[in-house]
């Protein structure tokens, strides 16, 4: 079993599995898909790298906008088109984070009009501004009609560090965004910047030098998941420190995350050094959503602490996830220098049902993630592109109505024709700051977000 950091991914493969059987068939109705090709691996498409980007942008949009939860504008958990009626009514507060910053592309883009996203974030944040909250932070789940905690676990019926930071990086880029808009948008900035001030992220350290993933109202802290890297959770420490009302100070984030050093690695792998401890993972990496998660607003590029840089960090993580399916081990068909990329996501049972699994080099089932190659485009520009077409070239079995599906095994002949909000969201957001750098601009011109990281010694 992978240790702490990968806790909640894990104890997800209980709660989101569902049954197999799947026979969905996707009908293209969204954009034309460019090209002659059938998809069917007889005749190759033709798309160029632009076209492809668009497509991909804009068709994971939907997950966000066609199909939000009904009542809150919220991000469902999941989606799976074949079964509409699966989880719904489940928000999921990191996943919503994921989806505003994806709403701003989406009105960059034109994929929905400035006025029409301001209305949707609009009722979305007076939704947040209702719903439970434990010390200021958000749960796991949430109901999205009732705005009540939907219990992730047994004990897990509080407040979730680690999903409201997802979802306060989110909030930050919508008040950067529209803070000298119009009345209407200087509202709505205000707000964003109201609820994620209002976390008392000083509250989950217990008067420890380290953050707590969970509080419970029923429960305390009885979990106990410290926040140690390396993982997904850098985010956390970052908008803890930079909270001017609730902050912490360095020596949390020196002594708790980084564990006064223990955190850096001198593995290397493929010629690339990992530079920290992968937790559970420290050959190979982690799964490739932890280069993703905290840096879709927080911007990797020239990002430093006393113990590392984190650019390099996350394009060498990217790198050896990539170099390790093309060496295949495994010898899993179809692996190789387009077909590629591990991290948590749907994943296949034993018996080929529909499950969830933390996927690594050091847990490769065969199973690929369309999120992590395409996800990890900034760091891995070419590698990633030659991934999307390959996607795309297969997109009669693989491209649904809310983008790339969740997860697929070619040596399986499987596919997971579902969809997780958490694996959607990082693909149109990293796309675009790979494009233009819009999150990263946004979310690191927050006067706030400067003062946290120098606070930390960035």
């Amino acid at each position: 079993m992978i240790k702490k950091a990968l806790y909640l991914v894990l104890f997800a493969a209980l709660i989101i599995s569902c049954g197999g059987g799947d026979d969905y068939t996707y009908v293209p109705t969204g954009p034309e898909l460019p090209g002659n090709g059938s998809g069917d691996g007889e005749e190759d498409p033709t798309i160029t790298d632009e076209e492809l980007l668009d497509l991909t942008q804009e068709t994971t949009f939907k997950y966000f906008w066609d199909f939000a939860d009904a009542d809150s504008g919220g991000a469902r958990e999941r989606y799976h088109p074949n079964d509409p009626g699966n989880s719904e009514g489940v928000v999921t507060t990191g996943g919503t984070g994921f989806g505003i910053m994806a709403i701003l592309v989406g009105i960059e883009r034109g994929f929905v009009t400035r006025a029409d996203g301001v209305e949707r974030m609009s009722n979305l944040l007076d939704f947040l501004e209702h719903a439970d909250r434990f010390h200021g932070a958000w749960p796991h789940w949430i109901n999205g009609s009732t705005g009540t905690v939907i219990p992730f676990s047994d004990m897990d019926d509080g407040g979730d560090l680690v999903e409201t930071a997802f979802l306060a990086q989110g909030l930050i880029c919508v008040k950067e965004y529209f803070k000298n808009g119009s009345d209407a948008e200087q509202v709505l900035a205000q707000q964003a910047d109201d609820l994620w001030k209002g976390v008392e992220w000083d509250w989950y350290t217990q008067n420890q030098n380290v953050l707590y993933w969970h509080w419970s109202p029923n429960h305390g802290f009885d979990i106990g998941l410290q926040l140690k890297g390396y993982n997904e959770v850098l985010i956390t420490y970052i908008l803890a420190a930079a909270s001017p009302d609730f902050g912490i100070a360095k020596e949390i984030y020196s002594k708790g995350w980084a564990s006064s050093g223990g955190i850096q690695s001198a593995n290397t792998q493929y010629g690339y050094p990992l530079l920290v401890k992968h937790n559970g993972n420290e050959q190979f990496g982690g799964p490739l959503f932890w280069a993703h998660y905290s840096y879709l607003g927080l911007d990797p590029r020239n990002l430093s602490d006393d113990y590392v840089n984190f650019w390099d960090v996350n394009v060498n993580h990217a790198k050896i996830n990539y170099e390790y399916c093309v060496a295949n081990p495994g010898f899993f068909q179809d692996y190789g220098e387009d077909c590629w990329g591990l991290t948590a996501s749907y994943s296949r049972n034993n018996d080929g049902s529909i499950g969830y699994n933390a996927h690594s080099p050091s847990n490769d089932t065969g199973v690929i993630s369309p999120t992590a190659a395409i996800s990890s485009i900034p760091y891995t520009p070419e590698e990633s592109l030659d991934a999307m077409h390959y996607f795309y070239k297969n997109r009669d079995d693989l491209l649904g109505p809310a983008g790339f599906y969740d997860a697929f095994s070619p040596e399986y002949d499987w596919v997971a024709e579902a969809y997780l909000a958490i694996d959607q969201g990082p693909q149109i957001i990293m796309i675009e700051n790979h494009r233009t750098g819009l999150l990263w601009n946004l979310f690191m011109a927050n006067e706030d977000v400067q003062a946290g990281l120098t606070r930390l010694g960035f």
